[in-house]
């Protein structure tokens, strides 16, 4: 894994200011993935070796992305019962909402599982709709078995983390230009933030405030969740969550100026340009390809999926409507196709949607807009 180093100076610490944020969208139960569009087909823009499957039909038919009748909990899965023939890809799942969310946003995410294994890359994460200018937040990613979370925001040139002495997690990488590194990273020091610990303890829930005043990602393991944090909440305050795991605040990186409205999106990767480097390291010695996906699905992906009970998004007052496209708009939320695709630096998506734009990516993690995210999962 590369090797980072740790900035020296603290800036001073911040303090989110009070704003209540009022729903204003649900994805869950048996309609969960009806405002959410599959990324069909190859793509070499992480190079991975997966094969996604779209649209939803077929991924349901597949058994990888489908809403659990008795819990009534959409899962999305990598493929653990086919023997991949070399030099096939593994089958998997990347759904994106329909909609692009503004600064001023929060949403949330209720589930039961985080995918794990030798050569997974999940990610839980948002993106502008011309990358790297309009911004990325990565709220969950981590590859193999690193053991943790980390968290990062991709910016054009101009975008840097100054650390709040306030800040729980652990900066790793300072620069958050989006062509010259993996982001400006901060490595969660909770414990339970990935893979089997996060399942035993019940699961947990994190959370991203995407604001003019700064990007601000929380997590809490299942039994320190605010109890503000519920389906029955239809209002949120995150002044009132305490110090965050990571913050970029508005001083050292302009968020106007970074970041456009934002896509919801939610992938589980094999190897590519995250899982390959790292393999070696938290895995047994070996190509990820061939020592992982290629042969029988069972047991390495037993453990690589998610489980969620839901993904809501709330909104400030002052803030403008979500859209489709990524366009700001002042005449309600919309709904429709959009945005297709993770990938490298104006990378062409292959197989994605009609009408996806082609220069979405999502390099090692992610981050959004003036709004807040919170992702919160639950153990089986």
């Amino acid at each position: 894994m590369k090797k980072f180093v740790l900035p020296l100076v603290l800036a001073a610490s911040f303090v989110s200011p009070a704003v209540t944020y009022t729903l204003v969208k649900e994805y869950s139960g048996q309609n969960f993935f009806d405002d959410w569009d599959f990324f069909n087909g190859y793509d070499p823009s992480t190079y991975g070796d997966t094969q996604y499957v779209g649209p939803f039909s077929a991924a349901q038919s597949a058994h990888l992305a489908y809403v659990d009748s008795s819990s009534g909990h959409a899962f999305i899965k990598v493929d653990n019962t086919t023997n991949v023939a070399y030099p096939n890809k593994r089958n998997t799942i990347e759904i994106y909402t329909e909609d692009f969310y503004p600064v001023g946003s929060v949403f949330i995410m209720d589930a039961a599982h985080l995918p794990w294994g030798c050569s997974v890359w999940p990610s839980f994460w948002t993106r502008g709709s011309n990358w790297p200018y309009d911004g990325e937040i990565d709220i969950i990613e981590y590859a193999n078995l690193m053991g943790f979370n980390q968290m990062a925001l991709h910016t054009a040139a101009g975008c840097t983390h100054t650390t709040p002495s306030t800040q729980e997690g652990s900066t790793i990488e300072p620069n958050c230009n989006a062509t010259s590194g993996a982001g400006c990273t901060v490595m969660e020091k909770k414990a339970n933030s990935y893979g089997p610990g996060f399942a035993s303890a019940g699961g947990g829930v994190f959370a991203a405030q995407f604001d003019v005043s700064g990007i601000y990602i929380w997590f809490w393991s299942r039994p320190d969740v605010p109890s503000t944090i519920s389906i029955s909440n239809t209002t949120i305050d995150p002044s009132t969550w305490g110090a965050a795991s990571a913050a970029y605040p508005a001083s050292s990186c302009d968020i106007a100026s970074h970041f456009g409205n934002q896509q919801l999106v939610i992938d589980i990767q094999l190897c590519g340009a995250f899982g390959d480097p790292t393999y070696n390291q938290t895995c047994t010695p070996g190509d990820c390809y061939l020592s992982s996906v290629i042969g029988p699905g069972s047991p390495t992906y037993d453990n690589a999926y998610f489980e969620i009970s839901y993904v809501r998004v709330f909104g400030s007052t002052n803030a403008t409507n979500a859209t489709t496209g990524g366009a700001s708009s002042t005449t309600g939320s919309a709904t429709g196709t959009s945005a297709s695709g993770t990938g490298g630096p104006a990378a062409t998506q292959g197989g994605g949607t009609s009408g996806a734009p082609s220069t979405l990516s999502h390099p090692f993690t992610l981050l959004g807009l003036a709004g807040v995210v919170v992702l919160s999962l639950v153990a089986v």
